[in-house]
C-alpha cells in the first residue's frame, strides 16, 4: 500500500514567509490535488511539520503564523488514514513516529510531496530508500529556494529542485507527475 507524505506544507515557504519558494503556488496546487486522490483512494496521509530548536533561526517557531499548515492543509477531522507528525531535523523519521505508523498500516510505498526538495524531502527520501520502501516524488508538488555558495557559485530555485530529484531518481526513487484526467483539464478550462 501506498501512503502520501507531505513534507512540512507550512506558511514559511509562502510568499510572505521566512523561506519563500518561488514555484509555492503551484507546488500547494499540486500537493492538494495529490490529497483528494489520496483521500478518494483511501490511502494513509501523514502531514509532517517543522519546528526549528530555540537556538535557531525566527522560521518555524512553534505557535507563530509561519510554521502553521498552509490554509487548507494538514490532518482531515475524522479520518483516522491521516496524522501529524513533528520533527526538527531534515528527515521525518529521524524523531518521529512516521516510521512505525506507516508499518503499522503495511504501507511499503511512500509518494513524497512538500518543501524544500534539496532538504527535508531529500533526506526524508532517503532515509525511506534506507527503511526499504518503495519512493516516488511528484517533481510539480516540491519546491526549493536559490542557491549560492561563495566557492561553488550558484543555482536558481528551479535548478536546485532538479537538481536533488534527478540526485533521488539516481538513487531508486521514481519520479511521477500526476497524471491529469483530459476530461477533467477540458472542463477546468472551459469553466
Amino acid at each position: 500500500m501506498e501512503a502520501l507524505i507531505i513534507i512540512d506544507g507550512q506558511n514559511e515557504f509562502s510568499s510572505n514567509g521566512k523561506r519563500a519558494v518561488p514555484n509555492f503556488d503551484q507546488a500547494t496546487q499540486a500537493i492538494s490535488e495529490r490529497v483528494a486522490e489520496a483521500r478518494r483512494q483511501n490511502r494513509p496521509v501523514a502531514w509532517v511539520r517543522h519546528f526549528n530548536k530555540p537556538d535557531e533561526s525566527s522560521a518555524f517557531v512553534p505557535g507563530t503564523w509561519g510554521s502553521q499548515f498552509y490554509d487548507g492543509f494538514g490532518p482531515q477531522e475524522g479520518r483516522s488514514l491521516e496524522n501529524e507528525f513533528h520533527k526538527d531535523v531534515y528527515g521525518a523519521f529521524t524523531g518521529s513516529k512516521i516510521g512505525a505508523w506507516l508499518e503499522k498500516l503495511g504501507v511499503d510505498e511512500v509518494l513524497i510531496t512538500g518543501f524544500y526538495t534539496h532538504g527535508c524531502v531529500s533526506t526524508t527520501a532517503r532515509e525511506a530508500i534506507m527503511k526499504g520502501l518503495g519512493v516516488s516524488l511528484d517533481p510539480n508538488a516540491t519546491g526549493a529556494c536559490d542557491m549560492a555558495h561563495e566557492q561553488l557559485g550558484s543555482l536558481s530555485a528551479e535548478e536546485v529542485r532538479r537538481s536533488a530529484l534527478l540526485q533521488l531518481a539516481s538513487m531508486g526513487a521514481r519520479i511521477t507527475p500526476m497524471k491529469r484526467d483530459k476530461t477533467a483539464a477540458r472542463t477546468e478550462a472551459v469553466s
